[in-house]
């Protein structure tokens, strides 16, 4: 086990589960907060696991997860907002 291997499994171990634990309670806020920094802890990961196995192909993975993420964090903003204002625009009688 090589320094990048530990610096991905410190990188797995630490904050990982803060990330999870703030996506899992707290207000939307909070949790689209921690949603993003998962993505960003997990693209780090990805980004430590080519050094550590001398393995080029996995530098993709963060490359994709680095596009995907923001547009990830983007709809799961939409769906929130989208379901938040359904729940107005039901009170004031169906007129828009």
């Amino acid at each position: 086990m090589n320094a990048w291997a530990v610096a991905a499994l410190v990188v797995l171990a630490v904050p990982f589960p803060a990330c999870l634990w703030i996506a899992a309670r707290g207000s939307t806020v909070r949790r689209l907060a921690g949603v993003s920094l998962l993505s960003t802890c997990t693209g780090a990961f990805f980004l430590l696991l080519p050094p550590a196995y001398e393995r080029s192909s996995y530098q993709d993975l963060a490359l994709v997860l680095a596009v995907l993420a923001p547009a990830g964090t983007l709809v799961f903003t939409r769906f929130v907002a989208g379901r938040a204002h359904d729940t107005h625009a039901g009170s004031d009688g169906g007129t828009t």
